[in-house]
């Protein structure tokens, strides 16, 4: 089980190790990013093997809503530091337990991420196109 350090992301601050950002506010609360969020807990780990790892956990956390009976707050809903690190612990440890298993999950992640990302980059080329005929039959006429 990797060791990382969970606190509150304090704006403008640099970390040195490798690390994660995980959304501590509204009803996408416990989503995973690289790029700091505004309101968001830092995840510091020892090296970037552990920090990709714990990333895919944080976000299939996230992706089936695990956060959700966690939050609190009636207006803008949160999670609460100590819940977090309490809950996000025993989760992290319990899924990581079988690891061969862990990193089979971890690769289709990966490439399922990997096949979207190309997926939007057909589509975003497919607007193109359709823009560059539209305006060409437009201006021919």
């Amino acid at each position: 089980m990797p060791n990382f350090i969970i606190k509150t992301h304090q704006k403008d601050t640099l970390y040195n190790k490798p690390h994660l950002f995980i959304l501590n506010k509204g009803m996408n609360s416990g989503k995973p990013q690289k790029e700091p969020f505004a309101n968001s807990f830092v995840v510091i780990f020892q090296n970037e093997e552990d920090c990709e790892n714990i990333y895919f956990v944080a976000y299939s956390l996230w992706k089936t809503k695990f956060w959700h009976p966690f939050l609190v707050g009636s207006v803008i809903p949160f999670l609460r530091l100590q819940n977090f690190s309490k809950e996000f612990n025993g989760k992290a440890s319990l899924m990581m337990q079988e690891h061969e298993e862990h990193l089979k999950q971890v690769a289709a992640l990966k490439l399922l991420e990997q096949k979207e990302k190309q997926f939007h980059q057909n589509i975003n080329l497919i607007n193109d196109m359709r823009r560059v005929i539209l305006y060409r039959y437009c201006k021919k006429n």
